[in-house]
């Protein structure tokens, strides 16, 4: 029996085992450098991640930072508090503010204006005004506390207009000095109203060359005074104190019952004639100047009839009246056309506490403020109907108080001759989520309404800061662009993905994505100023286009279906959408030739002129429909990208097996693809959306960009997106505007938020309920 040899010592073994036991360290050490790489390439994509999650959080949190002021509440602080032994007179017209806060003005009913110092109380000088002798001060009105003009009513008859104001110079060391003077601006020489009786009752308008006076004698009778600068040839050459003025008098006798208090409006067109029941009299002036009769246009009860009227202002601008009342309450009424007539109608109401003693309008916003008899003070801002702030400052009833220019402080005469100077920070009053979001019955509008207009030529703009056109605009721009974008992308990606032959899907697909690498401010380019005149001049030729090209689609597919095997042979499986190339480029050219002859039979040749004149329906050439081609062109890349790969990718052995259970391919498309990539489909849709809803240049080119709430396809409209494009270079930086805008941007950006989360959510539950076919 032979011996087997022992092969395990032998130098062969040996090296082979050596070999092995090399390949087996090798394999373990690339092991570990792949399990290396599997670790680093982890922490990697956590970080990006994390650094995405935090990018965008930090994002967020700028934006509520920004935004977060606008809902903060005034803050009121005292800065002094004094007391002036001799004021000559106790009793006191008006009280003002200089524009930096540093000296004040107290007319007495002496006719003396004290000017002193806001912070000690210093008098500055005494101006006494150039009353006649033997006459006293019977009555005062303000024109604005903007002008500084005012009027005097005189035991005699006469009416003074003078002008308190602030000089500024700069001395040594580039000191600011004020320097207080009077000014009268339309002559020292008082105008006459009444013989030897005194004015009662006095309101006054003014302008750079027109002065009206509507007063009332002790008697009764109201009288109207019209002064106007003379002009000629040589008048533009002459200073203002060399013109003469001509007068108008007129008389309104029998027309008004007793009146309390009147007042003119800015335009120097009405009159509001308040009588001793708190009944509101609206009396148009102008043909008392013209020989006609002035007669009542409208009278409306301003309070209940148990209360009375305590003060009455008008507000920034002379539009709006504001009324306050011994029960407290504020409301601002203003005129307002119905049915060819003026009226006036109260807009809303803000609550004082109690019996409103001092009431102050602010010269650079729609902001008041009042005092009650507890010594509550609060500020309200008309246009938000917001209480800014409401604090119990004084222990007593003030005399009077004064708001300066900028809204920043407060003067207030309490007691004996004593002043309490405050300062304030109310630096967004305008918003208020009334103001934002809801209908807002803004001066010279005829009902409340959505509207957005951040600015204006004049100062006594009122701010229209209302987001709800902003929204709705880009909700409706976002719907008309997946109306069109969403049945071709994913129809598309659909065919594509499942019936396509790969050869000839290998080239469309890079084509379509391609169409993503277009600039989208060319795109909006080519909308404005291309396809917007386009579609406005063949109307009909392109709903004839929309029409006709579905129905030739499905009939040359019916033709197909009926033509012989032996022709259908020829075309190979998945190439038959070649075939529609000609048909659609046909069945279109037809669509345009055929509109000529349809619009000449039914519109009278003019579709455009149609619709705006007999339908009655606004056509802007920048409208929603050029918005959703444009945009619509846009988005469909990205929802055929991604829709299209979630079809391909469904498994080839759910379809195959299908088939091989004998399903249609139709059959496998509805119950088998479809429910597999509808997570996919449903994606590329939400992110689809998302694209419309941010897109900004071909919004904002291809529009009439105006902020209007109207789903009528003929509109246009205007975005979050494109307004914060347009408007964020021209805001005042930590301005209310600009808050808004990033309010906007928040908006915006909460938006995309809740539409991706619903959405992923959406798509995970899909994902779960298909995972298991």
């Amino acid at each position: 029996m032979n011996e087997q040899p022992n092969l395990s010592n032998t130098p062969v073994a040996d090296t082979a085992a050596g070999a092995v036991f090399a390949a087996s360290a090798a394999t373990l050490s690339r092991r570990k450098f792949r399990h290396l790489k599997d670790k680093i390439a982890g922490v990697s994509i956590a970080i990006g991640g994390l650094g995405v999650i935090a990018a965008v959080l930090l994002i967020f949190l700028y934006l509520v930072y920004e935004v977060m002021p606008l809902f903060r509440s005034a803050l009121v602080q005292e800065v002094s508090e004094f007391r002036i032994d001799s004021p000559h007179s106790d009793e006191v017209l008006h009280l003002a503010l200089e524009e930096r806060l540093e000296v004040a003005m107290r007319l007495g009913a002496d006719g003396e204006a004290m000017y002193f110092d806001t912070a000690n109380g210093d008098v500055i000088s005494r101006i006494p005004l150039a009353i006649p002798l033997g006459s006293s001060i019977s009555s005062f009105a303000l024109d604005t506390d903007v002008s500084g003009i005012f009027a005097l009513g005189l035991s005699d008859g006469h009416v003074l207009i003078a002008q308190y104001d602030y000089d500024i110079s700069f001395g040594e060391n580039n000191a600011r000095q004020v320097t207080p003077v009077i000014r009268y601006p339309f002559g020292e020489d008082s105008f006459e109203l009444y013989s030897d009786e005194p004015v009662s009752k006095l309101s006054v308008r003014s302008s750079s060359s027109e002065l009206m006076l509507a007063a009332s004698s002790g008697s009764g009778q109201v009288s109207l005074l019209r002064a106007r600068r003379e002009t000629s040839l040589l008048s533009a050459f002459n200073a203002p104190s060399e013109s003469a003025w001509q007068t108008e008098l007129a008389t309104l006798t029998g027309v008004l019952p007793p009146v309390d208090q009147l007042y003119l409006d800015v335009d120097r067109r009405w009159l509001f004639a308040i009588g001793t029941s708190g009944r509101l009299s609206l009396v148009d002036v102008r043909p008392a100047f013209s020989g006609g009769v002035a007669v009542i246009e409208n009278e409306v009860a301003l309070v209940g009839s148990n209360r009375r009227i305590t003060e009455v202002s008008f507000l920034l601008g002379g539009i709006s009246l504001l009324v306050g009342d011994s029960a407290g309450t504020v409301s601002q009424w203003f005129l307002v056309r119905r049915d060819g007539e003026f009226g006036i109608e109260k807009v809303r109401e803000f609550d004082a506490g109690s019996s409103v003693v001092a009431m102050s309008p602010e010269q650079r916003r729609k902001n008041f403020i009042t005092a009650n008899d507890q010594g509550y003070i609060g500020i309200y801002n008309t246009t938000a109907h917001r209480e800014v702030v409401y604090r119990k400052l004084l222990d007593s009833a003030p005399k009077t108080l004064a708001m300066s220019a900028r809204g920043d402080g407060v003067l207030f005469e309490h007691g004996d001759g004593e002043f309490s100077f405050w300062s304030v920070l109310n630096r967004h009053p305008e918003v208020s989520w009334e103001a934002l979001w809801k209908e807002v019955w803004y001066e010279n509008y005829q009902e409340p309404e959505y509207i957005w207009q951040s600015s204006a030529a004049n100062n006594d703009f009122e701010p229209k800061y209302s987001l709800a056109p902003l929204a709705f605009g880009t909700l409706k721009a976002a719907f008309y662009a997946m109306l069109l974008a969403a049945p071709l992308a994913v129809c598309g990606a659909i065919f594509t993905g499942y019936f396509m032959a790969g050869k000839m899907r290998r080239n469309v697909k890079p084509l379509i994505e391609l169409m993503e690498a277009l600039p989208t401010v060319v795109l909006g380019f080519l909308a404005g100023l291309w396809l917007a005149p386009f579609l406005e001049n063949n109307l009909l030729g392109v709903f004839s286009l929309l029409v006709v090209t579905p129905l030739s689609i499905l009939l040359a597919a019916f033709i197909w279906t009926r033509l012989p095997e032996s022709i259908r042979y020829y075309v190979p499986d998945g190439w038959e959408a070649a075939l529609l190339i000609p048909v659609i480029v046909i069945m279109g050219y037809v669509s345009f030739v055929i509109a000529g002859p349809i619009e000449m039979v039914f519109f009278g040749g003019d579709m455009r002129s149609y619709i705006t004149n007999d339908l009655g329906i606004t056509y802007d050439q920048r409208n929603a429909m050029v918005v959703g081609f444009a945009m619509g062109f846009a988005v469909i890349p990205t929802i055929f990208s991604i829709a299209e790969d979630a079809v391909f990718t469904v498994p080839k052995q759910l379809t195959y097996g299908s088939l091989a259970l004998g399903a249609t391919p139709w059959q496998t498309l509805r119950r088998v693809v479809l429910p597999t990539a509808s997570p996919g489909i449903f994606s590329a849709l939400m992110i689809g959306m998302g694209r419309a809803v941010g897109e900004t240049m071909i919004v904002l080119m291809a529009t009439g960009n105006t902020p209007i709430m109207d789903i009528n396809i003929f509109e246009g409209m205007r975005t979050l997106a494109a307004n914060i494009a347009v408007e964020v270079p021209e805001s005042e930086v930590d301005s209310t505007h600009y808050r808004i805008l990033f309010l906007a941007a928040l908006v915006l950006f909460m938006f995309t938020f809740v539409v991706n989360t619903l959405a992923e959510i959406i798509r995970q539950r899909l994902r779960r309920k298909y995972s298991t076919i």
